[in-house]
């Protein structure tokens, strides 16, 4: 058992996640799931998604809504083509992530735009505070070449999709749930140490290799919660290894889910289902993040 107030966090538990398919047939790693929501808030959802067979992911994801909340989508490697009800059009290529606030509502697509190769990334999930959950849909592109790196002395190479580490700003910056999102590539032998806020919940996603936190090892395609007990995160490899490191500021409300509504209680969400029945939807105007 760890000693409260140390210095680096420890392991609460691993996860493997659940093998499942969603939109037209793409088959994915459900890592974040619903019973974990409270524990992790304010991230409602994980999905990580590695495919060499085209019949696996070639489907995509054909039109469907959101409302209530954020969408974060990181591509590793493939191409996926966004395009959403307001009529705005968008290529996600490798190394590159989109940044998608529903919140009042919208339709989109996510569809391949490639016939074979490696399809292979991840769609994290944020939650909107009540007083937010119905502001003017947004989102952003953003190239990987648009992604801020930091470099240690060491060779750990760090993408900063969102908060900081180091002195490097994120790509995005998000107010409330203060959302931190590193990719993170150790070299072996390597270390990387990261500050984190009291409170805020955090968990790592080893998607190469092997990672060690607090002396327990993570293997691919497993997540570690992380102990609310430290001030930092380190995270060791003893051969090349790949992560990406997630933690927020939690926001304490509650959470009523129907498939893609997140919002904060029932009856909201029976105002979402009429309001999407009656084609509000399709006339929500996005804006740029």
């Amino acid at each position: 058992m760890n000693a409260p107030n140390q210095e680096f966090r420890s392991v609460e538990r691993l996860v493997k996640g659940v093998n499942t398919s969603d939109g037209a047939g793409v088959r994915l790693t459900r890592v974040l799931t619903q019973n974990l929501q409270r524990r992790l808030d304010p991230f409602l959802m994980l999905d990580a998604f590695r495919n060499e067979n085209p019949e696996d992911y070639i489907g995509g994801f054909p039109d469907h809504p959101h409302r209530g909340f954020e969408t974060v989508t990181y591509m590793l490697a493939g191409r996926m083509r966004h395009r959403d009800s307001a009529g705005h059009e968008g290529l996600l290529g490798p190394g590159g992530a989109q940044w998608m606030t529903a919140g009042s509502g919208l339709i989109h697509s996510e569809l391949p735009e490639q016939e074979d190769g490696l399809m292979e990334g991840f769609q994290l999930w944020i939650n909107l505070p009540a007083v937010n959950k119905m502001v003017a849909p947004s989102y952003r592109d953003i190239p990987s070449s648009a992604i801020p790196e930091f470099v240690s002395e060491q060779g750990v190479r760090v993408r900063v999709i969102a908060g900081q580490t180091h002195g490097v700003a994120g790509a995005v910056q998000r107010p409330d749930t203060e959302p931190g999102y590193l990719d993170v590539h150790l070299p072996a032998g390597g270390e990387f140490t990261q500050p984190l806020p009291a409170g805020h919940n955090a968990f790592i996603y080893t998607y190469r290799g092997e990672v060690a936190v607090a002396d327990v090892a993570v293997p691919d395609r497993t997540m570690a919660i992380l102990a609310n007990d430290g001030s930092s995160v380190r995270l060791k490899a003893s051969q090349a290894a790949r992560a990406i490191l997630v933690a927020g500021q939690p926001l304490g409300e509650p959470i009523a889910q129907y498939g893609p509504f997140v919002m904060n209680t029932a009856e909201e969400i029976e105002q979402t289902l009429h309001d999407y029945r009656a084609g509000k939807f399709e006339a929500a105007v996005v804006q740029a993040l």
